[in-house]
């Protein structure tokens, strides 16, 4: 009986021994090795642009939500039509065009998760317009979509005009983002780093009715009407950032067609230096109070009913010197802090990322591969001297409406980052022209997910996400202890 009471007693306390080295090892090394099962999230956000309205839908596991680069794009859809502003005459179109890319949502996000997820509309510049233009209109054209959205199972949270230095700030937002410039995991410090302040990208967006430049500069911005400022894992950006409304592409064109127009004595056959040798395009001129930025008086022009025809004559060096009498050079003087306009800037700073119709043009020129300026502009000066029937014949499957355009868009780029932005000769091979980071599409509405979400922490991350949290190690820890304890009760029992 003794010797079985002595066995029993060295088991229990060969036990207890076990158990107490397990908790301390818990109590002293981080559980993070076991992973928890991840919870898939979503988010959607349509960018109603001044041309097109495409939905992008996201997602990304709950656990690493504050983490970095974990957000992955599920959906992007290209609604049919033009830009919701389109339908200022017939608000409830601007409803109807969402609903195909809705549809398609609905698909790859499961029944059970759809009414957790939210949904944003964010219009740019050709609401903007619209909205300077007729008020009213503009409300009603987000009432419609508004609308329409709360009709999906999804929590909606609201359709907005942003402004041009949120769209800006977002877009910046989003490349660094999605290339790990704010903040990455070094397995080799088990902690969360900050790269080097020279990896953080700027970036260069071109839309229809809209272009934005936004970057870190090198020292403090001096007018602060031009900062965006944010708090970003722990470090605090304070970015340059302007946009510039009526020099989108689509914009220029019809301000470059209205200034070729008046410089022709309003003449009904009028040159035009950028389209291609053969080709003709037959304009109203009432077309150019559709919008703000043609719409303004000229005493040189009195705006009628009546057509002109403008005349391609494919001449590069017209073309460019075309284009660049749309800006006001001589307005900034000497001043090397200025772009055009009296528009202050800074010296631009480190590696741009160029996107949206910066990317698509210089794509279709194939210009995309990190080509010397030298060649950039040999190859647009040879394009622009292509004829209409050797570029229709050579591209059958480009669109005809964009594709005498090319000439046009390409020279406008070059005189937008060169002489309005002051890239040069080096500065250049810093620009990359892209559309995608990662696995997701370069613009601002990943970046504006990301603020509304408040999935971009200002303090950095403590640790690896995904793992069972300290709060876990202590509760098990917590157990064991306890059955620790218990046990040795029991034996003093069974002692005694």
């Amino acid at each position: 009986m003794f010797a079985n009471k002595k066995h029993f007693t060295s088991a229990i306390v060969g036990a207890l021994i076990a158990l107490s080295i397990i908790a301390l090892v818990l109590s002293l090394v981080r559980i993070e090795d076991v992973t928890l099962p991840p919870t898939v999230k979503y988010g959607m956000v349509f960018d109603a642009g001044s041309s097109h309205t495409s939905l992008f839908v996201y997602e990304w596991d709950s656990d690493k939500e504050n983490d970095t680069g974990v957000v992955s794009q599920n959906l992007s859809c290209d609604v049919q039509g033009q830009g919701i502003s389109s339908y200022a005459n017939d608000p409830p179109k601007a409803g109807d065009s969402l609903r195909e890319c809705l549809d398609k949502a609905m698909k790859v996000v499961p029944a059970g998760k759809q009414r957790d997820v939210p949904a944003y509309l964010g219009a740019t510049a050709g609401m903007r317009l619209l909205r300077e233009q007729n008020s009213s209109a503009a409300d009603q054209v987000l009432a419609e979509v508004t609308k329409t959205m709360q009709e999906y199972p999804m929590a909606f949270k609201g359709a907005q005009i942003l402004t041009g230095e949120e769209e800006g700030a977002y877009g910046w937002i989003t490349i660094n983002y999605l290339l790990e410039s704010f903040t990455k995991y070094s397995p080799k410090a088990h902690a969360w780093v900050r790269p080097e302040a020279a990896n953080i990208f700027g970036a260069l967006d071109l839309g229809g009715a809209s272009t934005q430049i936004s970057f870190m500069p090198e020292n403090s911005v001096m007018n602060w009407n031009e900062t965006s400022k944010f708090t970003l894992y722990g470090y605090s950006y304070n970015i340059y950032t302007h946009s510039y409304l009526c020099y989108g592409q689509n914009e220029m064109l019809k301000r470059l067609a209205k200034e070729l127009i008046v410089e022709s004595s309003s003449s009904t056959q009028v040159d035009h230096p950028c389209y291609p040798k053969d080709y003709n395009e037959t304009i109203s001129l009432s077309s150019f109070r559709t919008s703000p930025c043609t719409n303004q008086s000229d005493p040189r022009l009195i705006l009628g009913d009546r057509n002109v025809t403008l005349e391609g004559r494919g001449n590069a060096s017209g073309c460019l010197a075309a284009i660049k009498k749309l800006f006001n050079f001589s307005a900034c003087g000497q001043r090397q802090d200025c772009t055009f306009d009296s528009v202050y800037q800074p010296p631009v700073r480190g590696q741009f990322i160029a996107f949206s119709a910066f990317y698509y043009n210089f794509k279709f020129l194939n210009l995309t591969k990190g080509q010397s300026l030298a060649t950039v502009r040999e190859t647009i000066e040879h394009f622009c001297a292509r004829s209409w029937e050797n570029l229709s014949s050579s591209y059958p499957k480009e669109n005809p409406e964009r594709l005498p355009k090319y000439c046009a868009n390409a020279n406008y780029i070059l005189t937008l980052l060169l002489d309005a932005y002051k890239f040069n000769e080096t500065s250049w091979n810093n620009i990359f022209f892209q559309m995608k980071a990662g696995s997701a599409d370069v613009g601002w509405t990943l970046g504006y997910m990301l603020n509304l979400t408040n999935m971009i922490p200002a303090e950095p991350p403590a640790r690896v996400k995904g793992h069972i949290p300290s709060l876990w190690a202590a509760a098990i820890t917590f157990i064991i202890l306890t059955l620790a304890l218990g046990l040795a009760a029991l034996l003093l029992l069974l002692w005694v």
